[in-house]
């Protein structure tokens, strides 16, 4: 027996009124939910961002917007290396030590990074009385507000200047000054910066070789011997290296080379 009224087609149309009817009702009740969720927003004042970049001018016409300054900085990041490779005493340094490892003939001991690890870490060293007076007279008088930024810039070109004034020779100077085709001056203190500092890089990488010349010497003076002693003995197939490598090492030990290197390195630069 039958149990439904209904015959089959009727109760399959009314199974999908009935499913109709549900999706439009939940529509309704999304589109409701989300003018109920505007509405509320709207009223809402909406966060401030954490950081705001613009290229418009503050209240204080002294300070600088934010892209200024992240320009600024990506441009000193930028110029990093080469202001303290060529305005400092690290290319004397590196160079010496970097002879000084060819004419041992220990090939890549030690290592490259112990090398500018050491070398960078001297030059520290050696300018920090400069960097101290740097900060003193122009960076601190700035980060308060004491003095402007040309002024500062001014202030820290004077003992970076007066460094490289000690460490340059008159002849480079002369040479650099006839090039660029401007009048002689008076004293060292009116030489641009522009020629000081070519002229401070050619005179350290002159000392440098100089340095590395007088280093080279005892190491030459070694395999020489060496040569000529296997050279007596008939032992003509057994390499020099071999022999001479483990003397200038035992040489350079018992004669604290690294101390009498590094000292007359700091020494050098007065």
């Amino acid at each position: 027996m039958n149990r439904h009224p209904w015959p089959t087609q009727a109760r399959k149309t009314r199974w999908q009124g009935s499913c109709r009817h549900a999706r439009w009702a939940l529509l309704a009740f999304s589109i409701s939910g989300l003018i109920l969720l505007a509405g509320s927003a709207w009223g809402q004042t909406p966060p401030a961002p954490l950081i705001s970049i613009g290229l418009d001018q503050g209240n204080d016409p002294g300070k600088m917007t934010v892209v200024m300054q992240l320009f600024l900085l990506m441009t000193v990041l930028s110029l990093a290396p080469s202001i303290l490779i060529m305005l400092t005493s690290f290319t004397r340094i590196a160079i010496v030590f970097s002879l000084l490892r060819q004419a041992m003939g220990t090939n890549q001991l030690p290592p490259n990074q112990v090398v500018i690890g050491l070398s960078l870490f001297l030059t520290f060293y050696i300018m920090t009385p400069v960097w101290s007076q740097i900060n003193q007279e122009a960076l601190q008088p700035l980060l308060n507000k004491q003095i402007g930024q040309t002024q500062a810039l001014e202030r820290a070109l004077v003992p970076i200047r007066k460094f490289m004034i000690s460490q340059t020779r008159e002849k480079d100077l002369a040479l650099l000054v006839n090039i660029a085709k401007i009048a002689r001056p008076a004293n060292v203190d009116e030489v641009p910066t522009t020629v000081l500092i070519p002229s401070f890089i050619i005179s350290e990488l002159k000392t440098a070789f100089q340095i590395g010349f007088m280093l080279y010497v005892p190491f030459l003076i070694i395999d020489m011997v060496v040569a000529s002693v296997l050279l007596s003995m008939g032992m003509m197939m057994l390499p020099p290296v071999m022999v001479s490598l483990p003397c200038k090492l035992m040489i350079f030990v018992l004669a604290d080379g690294w101390y009498l290197i590094v000292g007359s390195l700091v020494k050098s630069f007065g």
